[in-house]
């Protein structure tokens, strides 16, 4: 038989080790050992982990990238950062816009970022961030798969025409219903706003992605309302709340009754360490709040949780590469998830978990699956969170699409390495 690509030796994230895995016409047609046949590429693995590629299930691609812009965002926090946003935006241009996102674009294939999930202001009423990043799915479909999310950033109340604008943007083709509940003027607000955005999105046929509760108050709980909507009007499945970092919060007995309520409605949760754990707990003396929701108790509900980077070098946040590994690692250490079983459970967090809630139709490296994945330089998942391991090739549809060399010096668990530069490594016991 021909393939288009064929992959020797890989070892995969449950733990298959010497897997070939075949492709051809875009698709998976086998995940086997000792596959035979002609193949127009061969990639010798050597036992190095190959995954699916990595998601992203939450971004603000209109902003990023515009650091210092008109200027910097001095105290760190969310509200600063606000405020930042609503200064740039009467700047913005149609091709700035794009030409920054399009960079970006270009970093998330060579770290092996195929799919994403970004937030996109609505309350700008010229709409020029949609009508540019609409322009950018249709663009990148080749390469990355875009999803937009309709996002009233200034507040679906409190802004005076984000009810209208965000309806022109479904029209336009965004593809799912956003929100903000904690910026309204009241918690009432919040509250009805959760509720109205969920009918929008039922009519319609359509998904919601909530920033939920992305604060330190512990009585901000409009995750509880967006449970409930969800139940209510049957959009179990198609519900995400984001950050829910008033979560770490709350209350202990609260949190005994509001999990299960999750978990009951389908609702998953996305949180974005990097973000969280920076802008969260500003006000804070000492001890400092962490800012990340309960990940690991979500998980023990058998709540789908996802990680998100959220920003790169923009009003919020002003650093970031793209590397979903290292959003990963700060979740792992934030979290306490050191075990080896919930550090595996993390690399989930950056690959099947948000695939699914984004719905990705074809992820996944089993046959049948889309030709897309990723040749990490590590041997396993947990080696490469605690490398942030290079992407030595990056596969969209059975063609690589990037590819980055080994690196020289890399250590394994049982302490053999792969290639050592001396000047990198000291034996034990020296």
């Amino acid at each position: 038989m021909t393939f288009d690509l064929l992959i020797q030796n890989a070892t995969l994230p449950d733990g298959r080790k010497g897997m070939d895995i075949a492709c051809a016409g875009g698709r998976i047609k086998a995940v086997e050992r000792g596959i035979t046949g002609d193949a127009a590429r061969v990639i010798e693995a050597e036992g190095r982990l190959v995954s699916p590629p990595f998601v992203d299930s939450h971004f603000h691609m209109d902003a990023t990238l515009s650091l210092g812009l008109p200027r910097m965002n001095e105290s760190g926090t969310l509200l600063e950062g606000i405020a930042l946003w609503g200064e740039l935006k009467p700047l913005l241009t149609h091709e700035a816009v794009m030409e920054r996102a399009l960079r970006y674009c270009d970093l998330a294939v060579s770290q092996g970022l195929l799919a994403i999930r970004t937030h996109v202001d609505i309350c700008d009423d010229r709409l020029l961030a949609v009508e540019a990043l609409l322009e950018v799915k249709n663009r990148i479909a080749p390469y990355i798969d875009l999803q937009l999310v309709a996002f009233p950033q200034d507040g679906f109340y409190r802004s005076p025409n984000a009810e209208k604008n965000l309806l022109r943007a479904l029209d336009m083709g965004v593809d799912i219903v956003g929100g903000i509940p904690p910026f309204e003027r009241t918690m009432a607000d919040g509250a009805k706003s959760v509720a109205a955005l969920c009918e929008i999105a039922a009519e319609r046929g359509l998904m919601v992605d909530m920033h939920c509760d992305e604060t330190d108050d512990p009585m901000s709980r409009h995750i509880e309302t967006l449970a409930c909507e969800t139940q209510r009007l049957g959009l179990q499945g198609r519900v995400a709340g984001s950050h829910l970092t008033s979560m770490h919060s709350m209350d202990n007995y609260y949190v005994s009754k509001l999990l299960p309520l999750i978990a009951e409605a389908g609702v998953a949760a996305i949180a974005n360490p990097l973000i969280n754990i920076t802008i969260q707990g500003r006000h804070d003396t000492y001890p400092k709040r962490r800012g990340q929701t309960r990940v690991p108790e979500m998980r023990s509900q058998g709540i789908n949780v996802a990680f998100g980077h959220d920003c790169v070098m923009d009003p919020w946040y002003s650093l970031g590469n793209a590397d979903m590994l290292e959003v990963a690692s700060m979740g792992l250490h934030v979290a306490h998830m050191t075990s080896r079983e919930a550090m595996r459970y993390v690399f989930d967090c950056v690959t099947a978990n948000p695939a699914r809630i984004m719905g990705l139709e074809g992820y996944g490296l089993e046959v049948g699956c889309k030709a897309d994945m990723v040749l990490l330089q590590a041997a396993d998942t947990i080696e490469a969170i605690r490398l942030k391991a290079r992407r030595l090739a990056v596969v969209k549809s059975g063609r690589v699409i990037s590819e980055t060399p080994a690196q020289v010096a890399t250590l394994s668990l049982e302490g053999r390495p792969e290639t050592v530069d001396p000047a990198d490594y000291t034996p034990a016991g020296s």
